[in-house]
């Protein structure tokens, strides 16, 4: 018969044995049932823009899937890094999510001085979601008809033409600087407030030209703007016949995409749960619909690899040109 000693260590040992059986099918069951209250979707722009569109579009039919509510909350600030911090510090439960704007990751950790999270390490990628093109729109008084001839005319321009952005530091007026870089061309930037005055300013002859988001398309369609190319690898559906810039230069791409990103510690089985649902609600018929009439982007679909691959690849690049032009924001 065991000794009173060997019957402990007996004991110890089932009692372990039982403590870890609990915990794993507490752990399972805990995944397995993920979610079991509301989940909160923060959003890093005001309400009305392409980001909260893009919430709200998503939210409803993942919602259906996981059989909880999803909040979107907006909240804007500092071009993302308001709610980025606001995830980055929030339990890493799944119950705090993040909408997350390309420019978070591949602009701010170079353009701010102080950042309280590095974003690419405190946040985690679960789902790349939607991708947009920018267009390239000039004022249609100008001489030149289209984007190879617009390149000649910018390169012979004497002074160099003005072109417009929505603000320094700003995708759009680094698509422009890397188009210069690619191209060969001088142009002198103008900063403005916002796509609308910058709009405006083209329009007006104030400035040459500028990169735009989905609300440049019905001025292009309309005549007001001369749309000229796309900084996406191919064309887009809403305006076929302008050339992707990568037609000419096949380097060249700048693409803005929002992403689904967690607090890093998200156990991986819910970072799973949660991909395959919104890669399931990414591909619904309606839900493409929704995007493209609201010019939200199209759906964005990669592996975790591939969307880990381009954030790095943004971060990279994005990084070589703000040291180049000297940007800092305090």
């Amino acid at each position: 018969m065991p000794s009173s000693r060997g019957k402990g260590v007996l004991r110890f040992l089932l009692a372990l044995t039982l403590t870890l059986a609990v915990a794993g099918a507490a752990e399972s069951g805990s995944a397995q049932t993920y979610p079991t209250r509301p989940i909160r979707l923060l959003v890093s722009y005001p309400p009305g823009g392409a980001a909260d569109l893009v919430a709200r579009a998503l939210g409803t039919p993942l919602a259906a899937r996981l059989g909880q509510p999803v909040v979107v909350e907006n909240r804007p600030g500092s071009n993302g890094n308001l709610a980025g911090e606001l995830v980055a510090g929030a339990a890493p439960d799944g119950y705090t999510l993040l909408l997350g704007p390309s420019a978070l990751f591949g602009i701010n950790p170079h353009l701010y001085s102080k950042m309280s999270i590095d974003p690419l390490k405190d946040l985690l990628p679960v789902a790349s979601l939607v991708s947009n093109a920018l267009v390239l729109a000039a004022d249609p008084n100008l001489p030149p008809r289209d984007f190879r001839s617009f390149i000649d005319f910018a390169r012979h321009a004497s002074p160099p033409l003005f072109y417009a952005s929505i603000g320094n530091g700003s995708e759009h007026h680094l698509a422009m600087e890397l188009l210069k870089e690619t191209a060969g061309i001088n142009l002198t930037h103008v900063p403005y407030k916002g796509g609308g005055p910058a709009a405006l300013g083209v329009m007006g002859g104030n400035v040459a030209a500028m990169f735009g988001g989905g609300s440049v398309a019905p001025l292009v369609q309309s005549g007001k703007l001369r749309g000229l190319a796309v900084s996406s690898r191919t064309r887009v559906a809403v305006l076929p016949d302008l050339p992707a810039i990568a037609e000419l230069y096949p380097d060249y791409e700048v693409t803005l995409w929002q992403g689904l990103f967690a607090p890093v510690g998200t156990r991986r089985e819910i970072i799973e749960r949660l991909r395959a649902e919104v890669t399931a609600v990414l591909a619904q018929a309606d839900v493409k619909e929704k995007l493209a009439a609201a010019g939200a982007g199209d759906p964005y679909i990669t592996t975790p690899a591939e969307f880990a691959a381009r954030i790095r690849s943004d971060y990279a690049r994005y990084g070589r040109i703000i040291a180049a032009l000297g940007l800092k924001v305090d």
